[in-house]
Formats: C-alpha cells, structure tokens, sequence
C-alpha cells in the first residue's frame, strides 16, 4: 500500500482545512488508518486512527470536537476534517495503515502503523 497526503496550506486561526489520503495499491478492508503529525521540533503525535472493519474513531484529547477522522474505504480514501484550526496545530501531517487492523489502544502509536504517506504541512497563523 503506498499512501499520499494532501490538502494542507497557511490558514488563519479559527479557519478549516480537510486534509485527505489516497491509497495505491491493496483495498484499506480490515486495515487500521491513522492521522499523526509531527510540529517543528517535537516528536510526531496521534491525531486520530480509524478502523475500517468497525468504524470506530479515536481522537486525541487536543482534537475532539474540532477535528472528524473519515473514510471512503471503497475509493481507498482517508479524510481529516479540520475546524477550528489553531496555531498549535501547524504541523506536518501525515496519514498511515495497519495491515492488520491493529485496534485502539494500540493504534494510537506511531510504531504499529506499517505504511506512509509523505505528508502534508498545515501551518495556522494566528
């Protein structure tokens, strides 16, 4: 599976992004898909992970209500909606997949996604 981020830019506090991932490659069924992002000087953080045989979506405490993890599993595509962007959100973001539907709590870490994408920087002036 080779994955590709897109969708990011400057935006101003407050403003909303939707970043998106295509997949190539094998079908996303029964894979585990997740959102990171790594700021500038700092380790690369979950953001939120989806799974495709459930549907089930965590979110990091910094994200809820603001951000919304989707899927088109069909057309091997993988969306962050963001509202409410901060300036703590700029970050180069980046989308991964678990082959093997690694479930939650574990698909919070960066270390049980197998494959990804390059990522997409988002940067929020405030």
């Amino acid at each position: 599976v080779q994955l590709q981020a897109f969708g990011g830019g400057l935006v101003q506090a407050g403003a909303s992004l939707r970043l998106s991932c295509v997949a190539s490659g094998r079908p996303l069924w029964r894979y585990s898909v997740g959102w990171f992002r790594q700021a500038p000087g700092k380790e690369r953080e979950f953001v939120s992970t989806l799974s495709t045989s459930g549907g089930s979506v965590y979110y990091a405490d910094f994200v809820k209500g603001r951000f919304t993890m989707s899927a088109d599993i069909a057309r091997k595509l993988v969306y962050l909606q963001m509202n409410s962007l901060k300036p703590e959100d700029t970050a180069v973001y980046y989308c991964a997949a678990d082959r093997d539907g690694v479930i939650w709590p574990r698909s919070g870490k960066s270390s049980e996604y197998d494959y990804w994408g390059q990522g997409t920087l988002v940067t929020v002036s405030s």
